[in-house]
């Protein structure tokens, strides 16, 4: 079983935080600007999976956001990895997102659990959960966690900061992010 997201990790926005500082010293964040020239973008996509059997997160950055097609390449990925695991089936929890109930993917799904029972591999279970209502989601809390862990409160951090300090936040592999080759 797998609780399945995705989330933005802004290099610009700060997260909404309470912290205790000396009293001589307080935390301050400071907003922050991208500079002239910067080519990094200001916010990163990520996937992740929070594993039920293990309470770990599998997690895949995007270059440019998610779609069916990543969402495709995403889950190849997972059932990849499960299957090296020996796992047979994945259910699946995740939101109704436009990716998530695409023609496309729900076609990719039934494909892959067609391939998994006659050659072997991971089957996908589906489960989604109502409209609005991210509160159901394990995963949720996990991202607003991380979100305040990772953040530097006195300069911008590089994209490839962010992702190196999000995948050390939750003891995830460091992997080149998915590409999306279609809008």
């Amino acid at each position: 079983m797998g609780y399945q997201d995705e989330t933005w990790w802004s290099r610009l926005a700060l997260p909404a935080m309470h912290a205790w500082t000396i009293e001589s010293r307080p935390l301050r964040l400071v907003e922050q600007t991208v500079p002239k020239g910067d080519t990094d973008p200001k916010a990163l996509s990520c996937y992740g999976l929070l594993r039920a059997d293990s309470g770990r997160m599998m997690l895949r950055f995007v270059t440019g956001r998610p779609v069916s097609q990543v969402t495709e390449d995403y889950l190849s990925w997972v059932c990849e990895r499960l299957q090296t695991e020996g796992k047979k089936a994945l259910l699946l929890v995740w939101d109704n997102a436009a990716w998530h109930v695409s023609k496309r993917v729900r076609a990719w799904i039934k494909s892959q659990n067609k391939k998994a029972r006659a050659e072997g591999g991971v089957r996908i279970v589906a489960c989604f959960l109502p409209v609005k209502s991210p509160w159901l989601n394990p995963i949720e809390p996990k991202w607003a966690h991380g979100k305040k862990a990772v953040v530097e409160p006195e300069r911008l951090l590089a994209a490839n900061e962010v992702r190196t300090r999000v995948c050390d936040y939750y003891g995830c592999e460091h992997l080149e992010p998915l590409a999306q080759l279609s809008a």
